[in-house]
Formats: C-alpha cells, structure tokens, sequence
C-alpha cells in the first residue's frame, strides 16, 4: 500500500452544480480510487458524482505568487458580469 499513488477526491452533491474537493486516499488504480471514494466520502448517498484525480497530476499555483498571477485581471473589468443585465429566468449564473 505504501506504494500506491494519492487520489484527491472531488464529490457533486445532490443540490450542487459543481464538485467540490473533500478529501485524499490511497489506491491503487482509479477504479478502485473510484469505488473507496464511494465507501468513504458518500456513505449518507450526498453525492451524485465523484471525481477521483491522481494527485501527481494536479499542478497549483503558490499562494505567496497570488498577486503577480491574479493582478493583471485588474485592468479586464469587462470579464465580470457586472455590467449585464440578466433576465430573472435565468439560474444558476
């Protein structure tokens, strides 16, 4: 087991649109990542969904470099929704 890789776990909840990270494991291929994911972090049946991803092949940015990497968006205010009107039909936005 030592031997085997990490798997993050991301899980979609009945009343939730995205997968949210909850959690790590241990196995040894993805579909046994897949079937401990279940037994482990959806044993109440509150997912719908399950993302197993192998650790290794997350790459994260550093916290220190927030601002260098999100500071350039500053000056692009046309990428927020501010400045729209939407219809109330429209959900989930």
């Amino acid at each position: 087991m030592k031997n085997w890789p990490l798997w993050e776990v991301f899980i979609r909840s009945k009343n939730g649109l995205e997968h949210r990270h909850c959690g790590s494991l241990h196995a040894s291929d993805a579909t046994m990542a897949l079937e401990n994911a279940r037994d482990v972090y959806t044993r109440r049946m509150e997912g719908v969904s399950i993302w197993v991803v192998p650790s290794a092949q997350i790459t994260a940015s550093n916290p220190d470099d927030s601002a260098e990497l999100f500071e350039p968006a500053k000056d692009k205010v046309y990428r927020h929704p501010t400045f729209y009107e939407l219809p109330d039909e429209l959900k989930h936005m």
